[in-house]
């Protein structure tokens, strides 16, 4: 009787995205654009932070934005009414952007006439981290309403992104957030990612957030 083959589908499948996801970065470090790759759950802020970020870097660099959703239109909207190009991604039951979603709607993008694409991942603390989109530069957004235990809980986004931002800082005194626990949980898992502590309503804290990305941008274009 022959042996029974063993195929280890989600191993081979994340290595052809891992693959894809290196050409991307590869081909748009050629044209010197910069993939960011924006993660939190669903209401953490992530729109509410890349419009923010659009307002204070638009003068500077030529931005675009890819809106990933399991459907609708509504926070592409948003971005389009600021004024910037944008591409919506309806992933449908996708819980994560993979590297083809990110190919199919660069397609959609001049990258040779950009200087930094901001990619708004599907909301969740899960499978966004475990998915390799191509991007340059991985940011998640954790606000305050979440409570200050989700990097227990959620270790993984954590520890795999270049900086760490602390969002909707306006609610620490409605809010038992214990922001000293919070950064040193983060500290354990990740001690090189930078932290920001923002409020996109106040506009508290963004300028270093948009000065450092900035200056990651530039680095990464030289």
């Amino acid at each position: 009787m022959p042996e029974v083959r063993l195929v280890r589908i989600k191993q081979e499948l994340l290595s052809e995205n891992r693959n894809l996801a290196t050409e991307i970065r590869s081909d748009l470090a050629r044209t010197h654009t910069s993939l960011v790759n924006v993660m939190g759950s669903p209401g953490s802020g992530k729109t509410s932070l890349i419009l923010a970020l659009l307002s204070r870097l638009g003068q500077k660099l030529k931005i675009a934005v890819i809106e990933s959703d399991l459907d609708s239109t509504v926070d592409a909207d948003k971005v389009h009414a600021a004024g910037y190009p944008v591409v919506q991604l309806e992933t449908g039951g996708f819980c994560h952007t993979s590297a083809a979603m990110t190919e199919k709607a660069l397609e959609h993008l001049d990258a040779v006439r950009l200087d930094l694409i901001f990619l708004e991942n599907v909301g969740n603390l899960v499978c966004p981290a475990e998915s390799d989109c191509g991007a340059h530069l991985n940011l998640v957004i954790l606000s305050v309403p979440e409570g200050d235990d989700k990097p227990l809980k959620y270790p993984l986004i954590f520890r795999m992104v270049d900086a760490v931002i602390l969002g909707k800082t306006d609610y620490l005194d409605r809010e038992d957030f214990n922001t000293d626990q919070f950064w040193g949980n983060v500290r354990i898992l990740n001690p090189a990612a930078p932290f920001f502590e923002v409020s996109c309503r106040s506009g508290s804290g963004l300028e270093p957030l948009a000065d450092w990305l900035y200056g990651m941008v530039k680095k990464e274009h030289k």
